[in-house]
């Protein structure tokens, strides 16, 4: 039978505890325990005014954009509703149930002044990668390398030929970023070649269809991993390009050297990486094992002899053909004696005219030139120790563990939501991964290392 639905008098008071609400096996609880803010406080002390209005606390606005990229809110707008709607985050804020949660207009202006300022969101990500290490999860033998492709907050509906450089009159911030960082091996200085479009919005992307599909103006995020646990030893943002992103990876190397004393016995990467300056710096200047495809393309696809079927003899400097005779690299004598390496770092080694007239595998090793010529990098040792451990059971274990870093990137684009950037310029893709990668060493932590278990009262 229906009838009147009666509600009872509300009571007069309330006792509510946020602390009880929030579950013992929440992904905060168990980040919150990780989140060591009180050193960074003090480096922005000196960027907050003690004269006006109470500044927010630089610790609420962190928590804050921890939450946000844990949980993948893109926006900060929608973010500040979230904090104030959810208890959970407002726990981990520190709000309680009162607590004004700051407009999302103040994060940006943090964002561009005293956060960049003071360099905090490195100093944040550095401070949770030194507690992964304390932990015991980072082990310092091997490391690993990539870089992925994020789109960039740019469209490609206004973008304007490289040859013709930014429309006049172009202005604002992501374009005082790109000016700054013309001459940067990250950005600028990558590459000397004049990209097929730019963006005016944000002139420091790159224009590719690295991914075999349309074209889009992308950042480059790269991730330098240790292969014990997945934690992320460092993070850079480059221009999408793949000098830049060699460039990266020495960057990351070095400090992760410098900064963590972290020096690792292996780097394992893809063919990217396999350059012969870069395996030259690998094993010659650090000391490390590259883990890494050689970057060749002497292979020969039209049934000739390629420069493999040539034996190179180290005493007496010289290839062996497969008929048996010498390669040298010099068959003539010149007034002006003329270098041996080439702008681009390769010796040429060139066999006798005579001997090839008259050799009879000719038609299988240079059917169209009068001699065979073989050119070798000066970093050629690097190039054949790469050769050599690729060789190697450990090898294949690497190949397996290379795998992490891809997952840590698929994850980074499908849970963090991380597939498009919402800020521009150097600094703002450089921000956006700092966040996110400090957001995966956190989630790390929190899966790794189990909660205390609560002890009962006697």
């Amino acid at each position: 039978m229906m009838g009147e639905r009666r509600v009872q008098q509300e009571a007069l008071f309330y006792e509510f505890s946020l602390e009880r609400h929030v579950p013992e096996k929440h992904l905060l609880r168990s980040i919150d325990r990780f989140v060591e803010l009180d050193g960074l406080r003090q480096e922005l002390a000196p960027f907050y005014s003690e004269m006006g209005r109470p500044s927010i606390d630089p610790e609420l606005l962190i928590r804050m954009l921890i939450v946000g990229y844990c949980f993948g809110i893109r926006s900060e707008r929608r973010l500040c509703e979230e904090v104030h709607l959810n208890l959970a985050y407002r726990w981990f804020c520190g709000l309680g149930l009162d607590g004004e949660v700051p407009d999302h207009s103040t994060f940006s202006k943090n964002r561009h002044g005293r956060f960049r300022d003071s360099d905090l969101l490195r100093r944040l990500f550095e401070t949770v990668l030194q507690r992964c290490i304390d932990e015991g999860l980072v082990g310092g033998e091997g490391f690993a390398v990539d870089a992925s492709l994020i789109q960039a907050d740019a469209s490609d509906r206004t973008r304007v030929e490289g040859t013709a450089g930014l429309p006049p009159g172009s202005a604002g911030r992501a374009v005082e970023e790109y000016l700054g960082v013309l001459d940067d091996a990250a950005f600028g200085a990558a590459t000397e070649v004049t990209p097929k479009f730019i963006a005016p919005a944000d002139p420091a992307t790159r224009w590719t269809a690295a991914h075999r599909g349309p074209a889009f103006f992308a950042y480059s995020a790269n991730y330098l991993i240790d292969t014990d646990h997945a934690i992320i030893v460092d993070v850079e943002a480059t221009t999408a390009i793949r000098q830049a992103e060699t460039t990266a990876a020495k960057r990351m190397v070095e400090r992760s050297i410098t900064c963590f004393d972290l020096y690792p016995e292996r780097l394992i990467g893809d063919t990217a990486y396999g350059t012969a300056e870069m395996l030259n710096w690998l094993v010659n200047e650090q000391g490390i094992e590259p883990h890494i495809p050689v970057f060749d393309k002497s292979q020969h696809t039209d049934g000739t002899f390629s420069r493999e079927d040539f034996a190179y003899d180290h005493k007496r400097d010289c290839y062996i053909c497969p008929a048996g005779k010498e390669l040298r690299q010099r068959q003539k004598i010149y007034r002006v004696p003329r270098p041996l390496v080439d702008e681009d770092g390769m010796m040429r080694y060139r066999a006798s005219k005579l001997d090839c007239e008259s050799c009879s595998l000719k038609p299988q090793c240079c059917p169209k030139a009068p001699a065979r010529k073989i050119p070798r990098s000066i970093h050629e040792g690097a190039r054949d120790m790469a050769r050599d451990i690729a060789k190697t059971e450990g090898y294949r274990t690497s190949r397996c563990q290379r795998k992490k870093v891809e997952m840590l990137f698929a994850h980074l684009k499908r849970i963090l939501k991380l597939d498009r950037l919402r800020l521009r310029g150097p600094n703002g893709a450089r921000d956006e991964f700092h966040l996110a990668a400090t957001a995966q060493n956190l989630r790390k932590l929190a899966m790794l290392i189990p909660m205390p278990t609560p002890t009962s009262a006697t």
